[in-house]
């Protein structure tokens, strides 16, 4: 009869460190999610204030070139950070065109002392653009923006 009682006190023992264990782990999985789950949305958050900075222009049917070299500016800082020299270098390069002229790839300075002037006016007003904004589906920044002439 004593050898019954000392058996049931250790399996019981034994039942209930199998449940403290349990517990345990339970807590340690749900808090582990949901520390991932506020990584993700930081992670969203960062993405998004960054494409923000693009996607404004998005759809926008008369910006000029001062919208363009802000936008141009913006891509050639990017690609610094990320030493990026070329477009399929990575996915986080990205690309300005006007007209199809990579805007990234040339020294805005100049670009601005020799064609501004000459080419962005138009019976005396400023050249309007539409602007297209990419986001490349891997990375979900934008890699790509486009801006064409209305004509």
């Amino acid at each position: 009869m004593e050898n019954t009682s000392k058996a049931l006190l250790m399996a019981a023992g034994v039942l209930i460190g199998i449940m403290i264990l349990s517990i345990a782990v339970y807590l340690a999985a749900s808090f582990g999610s949901d520390a991932a789950e506020v990584n993700e949305q930081i992670r969203r958050n960062q993405v998004n204030q960054f494409n923000s900075q693009f996607t404004k222009f998005n759809g926008k049917k008369d910006a000029t070139i001062h919208d363009i070299l802000t936008i141009a500016n913006l891509a050639i800082d990017n690609n610094k950070t990320y030493e990026l020299t070329e477009a399929g270098a990575s996915n986080y390069y990205i690309s300005v065109k006007k007209d199809n002229i990579r805007m990234e790839k040339i020294n805005i300075d100049n670009y601005i002392k020799s064609n501004l002037m000459a080419s962005e006016f138009e019976n005396g007003e400023l050249k309007r653009y539409t602007c297209t904004v990419h986001i490349n589906e891997i990375t979900e920044r934008v890699d790509q923006v486009n801006f064409t002439s209305n004509k």
